[in-house]
């Protein structure tokens, strides 16, 4: 499905809405393991979009968080039931974009939210890198299992799921010049959150967690945005596909 050209899946019925959003260089395919038991853990409909610039949506002008946040709230907002409730997941990147909807600053007013794995920290070293890529062109594979072995690697993906997984769905393009990642490479400079303001701004309860064992954000980092962060187990980055009744558990806590 297309819906101003961001590529979404859905299911479910029912008023309330759980609207997914993916983490960087990933696609909605990551919430495949959380799709499969939707129907028993979640009392309503799910929508999973492809994020601006990934997977199978199309490409913007600008990343910035808030434009991020606009072009999904516009894409989610045909969906929403007035007679129900809005909850938002996001992981890493879309738990940031999460936490901009729940600003009420774009057009959905989210009854609560959820943000897992958010990188809290950010090194100068580490912004450069970024926008060193967002500056280079995709890099063009030769063959598919290249361009797969980087995109798994890209997507956090490595270890966890192959190619032919679900969740990896939609990771890879092939072109006239050969396979190359389907993320924008410009979608690298979304820059450094500002993460306390968007805490602060908050106009709905706002839930963030990590695995234990997430590399790129300590649970220390995590509570200094909220001291009730949970810990979602001994899990790595992408703990919804590692341990999809873990995150399920979580969301029911509060829903």
């Amino acid at each position: 499905m297309q819906t101003a050209n961001i590529y979404a899946e859905q299911g479910g019925g029912g008023p309330d809405l759980l609207l997914m959003l993916h983490g960087m260089g990933a696609t909605g395919a990551v919430w495949s393991p959380m799709r499969e038991t939707a129907g028993t853990r979640w009392a309503g409909r799910w929508l999973a979009l492809d994020l601006p610039g990934h997977g199978r949506s199309g490409r913007q002008d600008s990343y910035a968080i808030g434009q991020f946040a606009a072009t999904v709230a516009r894409a989610a907002l045909p969906h929403v039931d007035p007679a129900g409730r809005l909850v938002v997941l996001g992981h890493s990147l879309g738990g940031v974009i999460a936490l901009a909807l729940a600003t009420g600053w774009f057009g959905v007013a989210p009854h609560r939210v959820f943000g897992a794995g958010i990188k809290a920290a950010w090194s100068d070293d580490e912004l450069r890198r970024m926008d060193t890529l967002a500056s280079q062109p995709a890099k063009k594979f030769s063959t598919e299992d290249e361009a797969w072995e980087r995109y798994l690697k890209v997507s956090g993906l490595a270890g966890i799921a192959d190619a032919s997984a679900a969740a990896a769905a939609r990771g890879v393009e092939r072109d006239a010049d050969g396979w190359h990642l389907a993320m924008d490479p410009r979608a690298n400079a979304v820059g450094k959150p500002p993460l306390s303001e968007l805490m602060a701004l908050a106009r709905c309860p706002v839930h963030l967690g990590r695995g234990r064992d997430d590399a790129l954000v300590t649970t220390e980092q995590t509570r200094a945005l909220d001291p009730d962060a949970r810990d979602l187990g001994p899990h790595s980055h992408n703990v919804m596909i590692e341990a999809p009744e873990t995150v399920w558990d979580w969301v029911a806590a509060f829903t």
